[in-house]
Order: C-alpha cells, then sequence, then structure tokens
C-alpha cells in the first residue's frame, strides 16, 4: 500500500498569488524555481517550423541523444553512450524511472535534509524509504562522506544534488570524490540531481560521472536552457541499467514531446543567450546579498548555484508557511516556505527564487523592505 504523500505547500501559495493576480493584484512570483524567461528564441523559431511541417508523433530524437552525450564529453571530459541517455518529460520521469529500476520496495534511499521536496515525496509514493541526513550551516546544508559512512544500516541508495534545492549550495569535487568512494565500499547505488549545472556563480559543478560511471544522472532543460514548460529532461544510466530504464520509460512515460525534442536541439547550441540569463542571475544574486542581512535575514545559505536564496527566518517566526502567506498578502510578493523542504526545522526558513527578471527584483526588494523592518522593531 502506498505511503501517504505530503502536499507542496508552495502550490499553496501560488495558488493565492494567482487568485491575487486574477482579483487585479500587482504579484511578483518568486515561489518557483523556474526562470522567468522562455526558451531560447532559435529553439522556438524552430518550433514554429516544425509545427508547421511535421505531424509528429511518439519519437525518441537521435540527434538530441547524441548532442547531450557530446555535452558530457565537451564539458566534463566523460564519454557516454547513447544506449545509456534516454530523453524524458523533464527531470520528474527521471526520478521516477532511477528510483523505480534501481530499488525495491521497502529499500532505504538517503538524501540531504533540507532538499527538494519531491524526493522525499516521491521515495514514498514509490514504497521506499527516506532517510533524511540532517544538513545545516557545519556542512554547508550538504552532505559528506562522513555522514554516508555513519549510515547503520547502510542505504540501499543516496541522492545527492549539487547545486541543490533550496539552497544553492555546491559541493565540492573532493567531497563529491569522498562520498563516491564511500558508497562504492558500501554498495550504495548514487542517484545525481544535475538540473542545475550551468548556473554557478565562482564553484564548479562538476559530474558525478567524472568520478563513476555507476550512478544514475538527472537534467533537464527546465533551468539553465530556460525551457521549464516544455517538460524536457533526460536520465544517463550506469551501464548495468540501462536495459531495464528503456523499458520502464516505454511503459510508463513512452516519450517526451516530439516538438519539445526538436527545440532542445537547437538550444543546446544558444549558448550566448542562455550565458546572458546567467550574467542576469549573477546580478540579482549580488542584489539580493546586498540587501536581505539588511532585514534581518543576515543568516543564509551559501547561494553556490541555481538561482535560491535560503533564509533563516527563525527572528520573526516559527511558521515559515503562514509567514509566506502573509507577506504575500501584504507585499504582493510569493516565495516558498521552508517547511516544503524540511519538515523538521523548515518551518524557520523561507526560500527566494532570484530567477526573475533584474527590475521585478528591484521592485520585490522595494515590497519588502519595510515588512520586514516593521518587524525587526
Amino acid at each position: 500500500m502506498s505511503q501517504d504523500v505530503a502536499p507542496f505547500r508552495a502550490i499553496a501559495v501560488s495558488r493565492l498569488a494567482h487568485e491575487l493576480q486574477a482579483a487585479g493584484r500587482s504579484i511578483i512570483h518568486m515561489e518557483f524555481g523556474q526562470p522567468s524567461t522562455g526558451a531560447p528564441k532559435r529553439a522556438v523559431e524552430t518550433a514554429h517550423q516544425i509545427l508547421d511541417s511535421e505531424s509528429m508523433g511518439y519519437w525518441e530524437s537521435p540527434a538530441l541523444k547524441t548532442r547531450i552525450c557530446q555535452h558530457y564529453g565537451d564539458t566534463y571530459g566523460v564519454e557516454v553512450t547513447p544506449r545509456r541517455l534516454a530523453i524524458t518529460c523533464g527531470a520528474s520521469p527521471a526520478l521516477v524511472l532511477a528510483l523505480s529500476s534501481a530499488f525495491t520496495p521497502g529499500d532505504t534511499v538517503a538524501l540531504a535534509r533540507p532538499g527538494y521536496v519531491a524526493y522525499r515525496n516521491t521515495l514514498r509514493a514509490l514504497n521506499l524509504v527516506p532517510a533524511e541526513i540532517a544538513c545545516g550551516e557545519a556542512t554547508r546544508f550538504q552532505l559528506t562522506a562522513a555522514q554516508i559512512a555513519a549510515l547503520d544500516p547502510a542505504p540501499a541508495g543516496l541522492i545527492v544534488a549539487s547545486p541543490a534545492n533550496p539552497t544553492g549550495t555546491i559541493l565540492p569535487e573532493a567531497e563529491l570524490a569522498a562520498i563516491v568512494a564511500v558508497c562504492a565500499e558500501r554498495g550504495i547505488r548514487i542517484i545525481s540531481d544535475e538540473i542545475y549545472h550551468g548556473l554557478s556563480y565562482g564553484p564548479n559543478t562538476a559530474s558525478i560521472l567524472e568520478h563513476t560511471a555507476d550512478a544514475f544522472v538527472i537534467n533537464s532543460f527546465s533551468k539553465y536552457f530556460s525551457m521549464a514548460g516544455w517538460r524536457l529532461g533526460w536520465i544517463v544510466s550506469p551501464d548495468d541499467m540501462a536495459s531495464r530504464v528503456a523499458a520502464y520509460i516505454g511503459n510508463m512515460f513512452l516519450t517526451a514531446p516530439s516538438l519539445s525534442q526538436h527545440a532542445g536541439l537547437v538550444a543546446m547550441d544558444c549558448r550566448e543567450e542562455l550565458e546572458g540569463h546567467v550574467q542576469t542571475y549573477t546580478h540579482n544574486r549580488d542584489l539580493m546579498l546586498a540587501v536581505l542581512p539588511a532585514l534581518g535575514l543576515e543568516r543564509i545559505a551559501p547561494p553556490d548555484g541555481a538561482f535560491y536564496i535560503y533564509a533563516d527566518i527563525s527572528r520573526f517566526t516559527d511558521d515559515s508557511l503562514e509567514f509566506c502567506m502573509q507577506l504575500l498578502k501584504d507585499t504582493g510578493v510569493a516565495t516558498a516556505p521552508g517547511v516544503d523542504f524540511d519538515p523538521v526545522d523548515g518551518h524557520r526558513y523561507m526560500r527566494f527564487s532570484f530567477a526573475v527578471s533584474t527590475p521585478e527584483l528591484e521592485d520585490a526588494l522595494a515590497r519588502i523592505t519595510p515588512w520586514f523592518k516593521a518587524r525587526s522593531v
């Protein structure tokens, strides 16, 4: 029998935000981790051409698979064969594929807390057991090899994410290598979520494939490529799991949208436009780090990558959901409550997404500044 799955509470915040927007309120959406920009211009132009010329159908693009494999060679210096790579309808089905193909109901899979809400809930929905490891300021909100080595008994699997959601922290490459070594020694299968690769502000984002070919890798066109609504992603499987993943995807998901695959292939070579988005995120991040401490948000997880600020709000509240709801009602700025990402300590954290335009961000900071200052007295 499937386990109960907790709701994604940021959806409730977003629902209220859209209700207020429909009623005429000006709303700035910083609650979800999605770029406010659209797909690259040339990708959209290609999609229009395909719509006019092809009927489309069930299809997995050989050209897109080859191009993604090339990306691994160009970016990380590792070889990925098309056999090991499958195109998915975004990263979420890729997570389901990895978990369902690699593990048996009842298996334990370890993960960091705080972490992306769907890790915990997808594990439960698949009758797997999430073993959350508390990761705070002392470990920069990331897992360590020592924590994995200390787990008794060893879990069947481990989910790592670098850059991470909700914190944006990046695992140092030496620590990533150490985690891989511990997992190999203890027989722990790794799933590496790399959907925020390409979005970093200094630290290197190494792929786990640089250290092992025995891990699953999940990636997506939703973040760096600014194509969240196109529902396109991929999974790289270990060689011994590739055939099983292919069988699972054929039965559970068929194929990703054909139109999205055509557009994604073009998007992979629109780097100049996409790097412009990264420059915007960099500027937005700097603005937030300059303003938020003066509002009483001094304790912030190191935002090495992605496009998030995860801030401690314990001086203001012990109910992050109510706090985010009130902030939205009073200022029109929608944010995500930390309790989504951490059911134990998340009641005293909130997450801002700065993947909005700089004018929107400046407007949001102007709105929330007096609101926070009134509560700092």
